[in-house]
Order: C-alpha cells, then structure tokens, then sequence
C-alpha cells in the first residue's frame, strides 16, 4: 500500500507560528527576569546597609576593654615576673599598645568592606542578569533558525513527499498446522525430520502463523521435554466400537513456531517413532484424529492443514468425514509425498477397526488397495486438496510405472492437483563459516585454502594417508538399495588408483556393510568405512572430502548434495527427482555447472562420471576450484521454496 503526504501549507503554517510564539515568549520571560534580579539587589543593598552601622561600635568597645584586661593580668602575676627587668614590661606595654591599633584599623576595614559589598553584588548580579538574557536570546535565535531551515527543507522535500511511499510488503497472512511424525532436533530419522524443522520457520518469517504438531516420543532428548508446557488434556473416541483415549497436548516455541506435542503413553511410550506396522497402523491412527481434536480443543482454527507422508495421510479422511461440522473442519488439507516407497499398507479391516472412519471410505478409489488390503497414502490423495513432492521431476516420475510403486494409475488420475516444490537445507545450521565442528571455518573467498586443512583433520581422524594431493571421494547415505549402493559396489576396484580415497559413512542392509567393511580391510590407508551415523564425522565429511557421490536408483529430493554444494563438495550424482533439478551437468567448453551426473542406472555410467571428476580434478584445478565456488554461491536456502509453499496456501484459500 502507498499513502501521499500533501501538506505543504499546513506545515508552512505551524512553522511561522512556531516562530511567533517561540520570540514572544522568550520576550515575556527576558523582561519578567530583569525586572526581578533588579528588585532583589536594592532590598539586599538596604538590608545590608544598615547592619553594618552598628557592628563597628561594637567592635571598637570590645578593642578599648581589651587592654584593661590584659593589664589587670600583669598586674596580679607572680613576683618572679615583677622582679624582672622593666624593659621587659615597658616592651610588653608598647606590643599591647601596637596590637590594639592594628586591630581597631583592621576592624574599619572589614566595616568599609562590609559597607561595599552590597555595591557590587549588586553589580555582579546585574551584570550576571544581562549575560543570561543574551544567552536566552541567543538560544531563541537558534531554535528560529532551526525552524526556518525545517521550513526550507519541507519546501524543498514536499515534491519528493508527494511520492508514493512504498512500504515493505509482507503478503497476506495465513494460518498453516504441519502434522507430521517426526521433526528435528525432537526426533529424526530421514529428510521429513529436516523438513518440518527448516520449512515451519522459514514460512513464519513470511508472515505465517505456524503450528507444528508432533508425537510426544520418549526419546525426545530430556533438555526439550523440560521446557514443554501442559496445555491441557481429554478424552477422544477412537475406534468403530468407539473405545476412548486420553489425548494430552504440551507445547514449546522456538523460533515464532509453535510446537504441540500429542501425550500418551500407551502409543508413544516405546521410545523409537517407527517399530512395526502392526504397531506403528493404530499408532498413526490415533495421532491423526488427536491433532485435528487438539485444534478443536485450542480453538486454534487454521486456515490450511498440510501433513506428511503416511503417517499422517489419513488426517484429510477425518476433516471430511468426523470433523467435517467443526470449525478445523472449513481447512484445506495439503498432503507432501517425501518417499512414496512408504504408503502405510495393511489389513482392511484392522485399519477400519482403529481409524473408525466411515465403511463409504473403503473403496477402490479411495482407500482399498488389493481388496484386503488398505493404503493410507491412497486414501489421503483422494480426499487432499493439494499434492505436493519435494521436487519437480519427481512429481513427473511417480506417475510412471517404474517410479508409482504401485499408485502411478491413481496419480495420474490425481494429477491436476500435484505440485513439486524443491527442499532446501537450513543454512544456519550446515554453514562452514560458522561450523563449530570443523577443523577450520572457511567461506567461498576462503574455500581453496582452508579446506585442504579440514581435508588434512579428516585424513588423520579416520585412518587415511596423510596427503592433500590425493582426491577425496565421500558417500554419506543410509546403506539401501535404493540409495544406488550395488553401482558403487561394482566401481569401488575400479576407482582405487592409489591417487583416489574413499569415505563412507551410514549404516543399513548388512550386505553393504560388509561389503564396506571387506574394501576397507582391502585398501588399508585409502578407504574408510565408518559403518554408524555420527553428526560431527559427517560435519567433517561434507567439509573434507573433495565430492560426494549421490547415484541414487530413485532421490525424492536429496538433502546430502545440496549440503556438499554448501561446503564445496563437488556432487557426482544420478540425474533423477531432486538430484536433477539441483545439480547441473558441468560443461568442459563453457566451464559450467555445479557437478558430474550420469542418466541411466548403470555402474558404467557411475565409473565414467567418477572419472570425469578426477580428470578435471587432476589435469585443471583452477576449473575445479571455480566449480567449487558456484557450489558455496548456490543458493540452496529455503527462501525460495518457502515463498512457493506460501503462494500455494494463498491460491488454495482465496479471501475476497
């Protein structure tokens, strides 16, 4: 919005009366002073005039009585002071006689000094009158001549006021609840964590009111259980024979995001969010509806409810269906796909049993899958308003039969409400310049230099040869099939040169482990396999190693390449979902591109891509290094993506 300031004649106006007013009252106050500080001397002068008058009779009597005493002491003194000499006496005689004299002339003085004083306090004052009024003038003509270049100033500046003032816009405001089953650093075990942690706090920087609600697991670490707050509790029917539980809701904030945690201890009590799906289906089942019943219960209404993944997929089911007369009812419901390998599929009738939704639910368009079974996922695309996945190209490959996994026809069907918004990284956290666990802090200025310091610490922490000229190669993954372990597998014989280390960090199926473990017995001082998850080795990883192989069967969107791009890593990954859109091809003539990418899932493709790095690392380093500062300017931040979220919930929720 944009207002205009026309006011040239009433600020022109209050500047010449605020001139008028300002010399009249500095007269008035001048002459009310002069004549006051003149009055006061001529009541002093007459006071003190007539009080010295009688001070120097006084005076002068006691002088003439002074002697006498004195002489009468002589006289009564001892007859050792008679028998002496009586020139003493006489000299003693004449002092008295000299004292007395100087005292009566000093006394005639201080009487005439006395008698002056009032003359010229009087004076001084005056005088003193006269040089505060000048001041009081002088400061009077300088607030009028601030007040004339104030008037000088509008007249020049009342054109430019006249402009538009534009003001910051910050978008209309939306209220947005995330339901989701995981959320760092409470709990996370995948990118969903990261996700409901950066994305709620980059919407609230966009004018957002945001909630997030989560399970409250046990193993949430302690120091954030303290700092929740008993919001209130009751009880909700759950299942078809209508079976209650206890629903209880504390609440933390950090950061202008409000967290509300969904208490009981017979589902959230067994410390890890995911066991089984005999126990995780009931579980989930329970924590759907008790999200939406706890909004109810806040009298908390949202404008838009966006959940994530299975786990929370049946949340559009119960807007529709049991919540459908309540205020949380009105909501849009907005549904994130961030692997769609996982879709909560189980017995029909068991998910009927505790989800206690209506029987009009399981059909083969919505909820039945196989006609035994029941998949949740299913269910939450047919009654979402909104899809959405963590990428562009994934959007597009899970409506193929090779990427659907089984729900490619039904999203077809679905597809005019399927978005792909790319993730970000939250660049607070994973920022080398203020990474507390690096050897050395470096930025794109300082990239070149102080990474070889940070790639000499991870040499020697993990058991390598000591050589800032070999290229370091890392691979920071969960150890599945899908993460494109098996190509890996098949190059690593093929890439250990003796100029070449590698680094791997995760844990999984235990074949990969193995395998790992077999090539790090094999090439003792080049390959490492560090077969856990630690955050402060794979801190060091992202900042040591040279790049990062991400070849992925399929990649929703990947979060480990855009954290190397941040550290300046060069990505080596498999041109598929997110890895597509944020890596590009590095072009040899045009010296282009932010990493080496292969297409199709072939360890050939992978070894020539490996190759392709290493020739350029070896043969043209400055290439490399300026590949390597693209990488630290990228923006992967979740600015960008979190304006697109924000424009989603404002298009599906028009206010007019």
């Amino acid at each position: 919005m944009s207002k205009r300031i026309n006011t040239k004649k009433t600020t022109m106006k209050t500047v010449s009366t605020e001139i008028k007013d300002a010399v009249e009252k500095t007269e008035v106050v001048s002459t009310a002073e002069e004549k006051k500080k003149a009055d006061k001397p001529k009541a002093e002068e007459k006071k003190k005039a007539d009080e010295p008058k009688e001070e120097p009779k006084e005076k002068a009597d006691k002088l003439k009585e002074e002697p006498k005493e004195k002489a009468d002491k002589l006289k009564e003194e001892p007859k050792k002071k008679a028998d002496k000499p009586k020139e003493e006496s006489k000299k003693k005689v004449a002092k008295s006689k000299t004292v007395t004299r100087k005292r009566a002339v000093r006394s005639k003085t201080v009487t005439e000094e006395k008698v002056a004083e009032p003359k010229t306090t009087t004076k001084k004052k005056t005088v003193r009158s006269k040089a505060a009024t000048k001041e009081k003038a002088d400061a009077t003509k300088e607030k009028i001549a601030e007040i004339e270049e104030k008037a000088a100033t509008l007249k020049t500046t009342t054109a430019e006021q006249n402009i538009p003032m534009e003001q910051p816009d910050l978008g209309p405001r939306r209220s947005v609840a995330f339901i989701g089953s995981e959320c760092y650093p409470f709990v996370k075990t995948g990118g969903l964590g990261d996700v409901m942690s950066a994305l709620p706090k980059a919407l609230a920087k966009l004018n957002l009111d945001v909630k997030v609600i989560l399970p409250r697991y046990k193993c949430i670490p302690q120091e954030y259980q303290e700092k929740m707050e008993y919001r209130g509790s009751f009880y909700m029917n759950l299942c078809s024979d209508g079976k209650q539980y206890y629903v209880g809701i504390m609440e933390y904030q950090e950061d202008g995001v409000v967290y509300d945690f969904i208490d009981n201890d017979e589902f959230f009590s067994w410390g890890n969010p995911y066991t089984n799906l005999i126990d995780d289906i009931p579980k989930f089942c329970y924590f759907a509806k008790a999200s939406l019943a706890a909004l109810n219960y806040l009298d908390w209404t949202p404008d838009v409810v966006h959940c994530h993944d299975w786990q929370a997929a049946l949340v559009p089911l119960y807007l529709r269906t049991s919540f459908s007369d309540t205020d949380v009812g009105r909501a849009i419901a907005v549904l994130t796909i961030h692997n769609l390998r996982f879709q909560g599929v189980y017995d029909r009738k068991m998910i009927q049993y505790w989800s206690g939704l209506p029987d009009y639910v399981f059909n083969k368009d919505c909820l039945t899958q196989n006609w035994l079974d029941a998949n949740m996922l299913k269910g939450g695309i047919d009654y979402c308003n909104k899809v959405t996945t963590v990428s562009n190209t994934y959007a597009e490959e899970i409506q193929t039969e090779e990427y659907g996994e089984g729900l490619a026809e039904h999203l077809r069907y679905h597809q005019n409400k399927i978005l792909g918004i790319v993730n970000g990284i939250d660049t607070d956290i994973w920022n080398p310049a203020t990474d507390k666990l690096l050897a050395s802090n470096y930025d794109a200025e300082s990239v070149i230099k102080n990474k070889k310091v940070n790639k000499k610490a991870l040499q020697e922490a993990l058991g390598l040869d000591v050589d800032e000229n070999k290229m370091v190669i890392g691979l920071i993954s969960r150890l599945t099939n899908q993460k494109g372990l098996d190509l890996v597998n098949d190059v690593i014989p093929g890439i250990m040169d003796g100029n070449t280390q590698v680094v791997v960090l995760g844990t999984g199926d235990s074949q990969y482990e193995n395998t790992f473990r077999y090539y790090e017995n094999k090439y003792k001082g080049s390959f490492c396999a560090y077969i856990a998850y630690n955050e402060n080795v794979a801190h060091n990883i992202y900042a040591g190693c040279d790049a990062l192989l991400v070849p992925s069967r399929f990649e929703p969107c990947g979060l480990t390449q855009l954290i190397s791009m941040r550290y300046g890593a060069v990505p080596i990954v498999r041109e598929t979902g997110g890895l597509k859109d944020t890596v590009q091809p590095y072009n040899v003539f045009e010296n282009t591109g932010n990493g080496f990418t292969f297409d199709r899932y072939e360890s050939g493709l992978l070894y020539d891509a490996i190759n392709r790095a290493k020739t350029l690392y070896f043969e043209n380093r400055k290439c490399w290094d300026d590949m390597v500062i693209r990488d630290m300017n990228k923006d992967v931040s979740w600015e960008k993506s979190a304006k697109q979220y924000k424009d989603m919930y404002v298009g599906l929720t028009p206010r007019y």
